[in-house]
């Protein structure tokens, strides 16, 4: 690999953007809705990278089939909509190094199974949008990660090779997307991780356990970066 990365990606939820607070507020919104007991901040966080489904199903303890779980994952998703980034907010840390890529003249942006009508209001909200050279959702190609279909076409928009490129991502299906598209994968551990999960056996090339170690990573890879 070059001494220069051509760009960096990042998933969104878990890794780029902490948005574990709005979700829990979300979800015990929903709760108290159907006049539920409230979950903790603690045991919802596991199930953010899972997706809405998976954290409804988790808080009413539910399954897909049941006969209640389409209307709660739908209103979950309308409450959402309208609290995307009360509290949401950059991983400590990655505000600094985005600004370091920037000045590095190195492109970074976002690929994330988070649909478009929710992705595109959270990085306008944090004023994100116009900063990302590239943000790609599931609307943007026929295949969702795993696959590698959204890295190739982020890679194709900023006119990056994929195989000079790092994906940084929490979740296994991430890491998995990036080494099939040929990139230098960093498993971010500091993201919202199954209880049960090992990092570890993901396979990425490297790993961080909080987002203030990506830039000096970066360095230790590419040392020319500030020379």
């Amino acid at each position: 690999m070059s001494t220069r990365p051509a760009s960096v990606l990042f998933d969104l939820d878990g890794t780029l953007i902490d948005t574990a607070p709005d979700f829990h507020w979300v979800i015990n919104q929903l709760l108290r809705e159907e006049n539920k007991d409230p979950v903790s901040y603690d045991y919802i966080r596991h199930y953010v990278s899972n997706g809405a489904r998976a954290m409804v199903g988790a808080a009413f303890n539910l399954d897909t089939h049941d006969h209640a779980f389409d209307y709660l994952h739908q209103r979950m998703l309308e409450i959402y909509l309208n609290h995307l980034d009360a509290d949401s907010q950059l991983f400590h840390g990655l505000d600094e190094c985005l600004t370091w890529l920037e000045e590095k003249n190195i492109p970074w942006g976002v690929v994330t199974n988070k649909p478009k009508l929710y992705t595109t209001p959270l990085m306008q909200g944090l004023g994100l949008s116009k900063r990302a050279s590239t943000v790609i959702c599931p609307d943007h190609v026929k295949n969702k990660k795993p696959d590698p279909e959204a890295l190739f076409l982020a890679c194709n928009e900023i006119n990056c090779p994929a195989e000079s490129s790092i994906y940084v991502g929490d979740h296994i299906r991430d890491i998995e997307a990036g080494n099939r598209a040929g990139m230098t994968t960093i498993g971010a551990t500091y993201g919202y991780l199954n209880a049960d999960e090992d990092p570890y056996k993901w396979q990425a090339d490297h790993y961080i356990s909080c987002a203030t170690k990506l830039k000096p990573l970066l360095q230790s890879i590419y040392i020319d970066l500030d020379s």
